[in-house]
């Protein structure tokens, strides 16, 4: 029966950390590059796109498509910082709670 109400306590614990680590993740952001530095895009971890910079040589007007495809790149350069952020940051605090690093997070 105790160890059932610390196991119990423990869920609850990692549950209040996991929603403010959620907030926190707002707050947080990742820079994702493109074309050498043509393209950067500031988002958030919780995947909020914050901002975009677009070196004028980056914009050719009879080649829009290479244009969407340095901003894709970027977006997705971004996505994938802020991917590793969260799991490095999830990793941090299971560790904390004393729990193993290495399950794997629904999100």
């Amino acid at each position: 029966m105790m160890d059932m109400m610390k196991m119990m306590k423990q869920a609850k614990e990692m549950q209040d950390k996991m929603q403010s680590m959620q907030g926190e993740m707002e707050n947080i952001e990742v820079n994702g590059t493109s074309g050498g530095g043509m393209v950067t895009v500031t988002m958030t971890c919780k995947g909020t796109m914050r901002g975009i910079e677009i070196a004028s040589d980056a914009i050719d007007p009879a080649e829009p498509e290479m244009l969407q495809d340095l901003i894709i790149a970027a977006v997705n350069d971004a996505k994938a910082k802020a991917d590793q952020t969260m799991a490095d940051r999830t990793k941090e605090m299971m560790s904390s709670m004393g729990l193993p690093a290495d399950i794997k997070m629904p999100f």
